[in-house]
């Protein structure tokens, strides 16, 4: 979670660079690198904690063993999701290893770290989406884990 105070540095680092003196390239591009492991990295541990956003119109008002029914049901489309893009995160991360991929800006740094954060991040949500299945589902028969 201090990822994004560190975010945050490198923007005002870089408004500063480019109001003082001779603006920086690199600062931009680690901003973004920075959001997304911040962005993949806690979306796991936000699932863990059960702090992830939900629409809250009906969901409120079920008994327990409803919303582990609908929450079973709908996390086998999360883990469909969160397997098709680990195929797509490993596929392109095997690219960015293979042909040595650069961003196209000026500073133009190695893809190949942020890649293997982005699979690391969506392989993490995959394991932790399976555990809130088995969770859900043992909820739904009346057991606890």
């Amino acid at each position: 979670m201090y990822l994004i105070f560190v975010m945050l540095g490198v923007l005002l680092y870089s408004s500063l660079s480019k109001a003082v003196f001779t603006p920086a390239i690199w600062t931009l591009e680690t901003a973004q690198f920075l959001m997304v492991a911040y962005f993949l990295l806690g979306g796991a541990y936000a699932m863990q904690l059960g702090d992830h956003v939900r629409m809250d119109l009906l969901y409120g008002r079920w008994q327990p063993r409803t919303r582990a029914w609908v929450d079973a049901v709908t996390i086998l489309f999360l883990l469909f999701y969160l397997v098709v893009l680990l195929y797509g995160g490993l596929s392109s991360t095997h690219y960015a290893f293979e042909y040595d991929e650069t961003s196209y800006s000026a500073w133009s740094p190695r893809m190949a770290p942020i890649k293997v954060l982005m699979v690391v991040g969506i392989a993490l949500m995959l394991l932790q989406a399976l555990a809130q299945l088995f969770k859900d589902i043992a909820a739904v028969r009346g057991e606890t884990l």
